[in-house]
């Protein structure tokens, strides 16, 4: 997926938490994925990536490590 939209809260979130767009893209290639509430969760190696499907674009809402 190469049209990954980052929001603000999700930028800051990936830089606390030391974690890539390289990594972010992989985890939404090869993580394993579950809807709520219109939103996409996808889990991959330690941390999850919260993003929305819009008109072909991927917003990615937040990131989130996974305890």
């Amino acid at each position: 997926m190469d049209d990954i939209r980052y929001s603000a809260h999700a930028r800051e979130r990936m830089i606390e938490r030391g974690i890539s767009e390289h990594e972010v893209k992989k985890a939404i290639a090869k993580g394993r994925k579950r809807r709520l509430d219109g939103r996409i969760i996808v889990s991959y190696t330690y941390f999850d990536v919260v993003y929305i499907m819009k008109n072909g674009r991927c917003y990615v809402i937040t990131v989130m490590l996974r305890w």
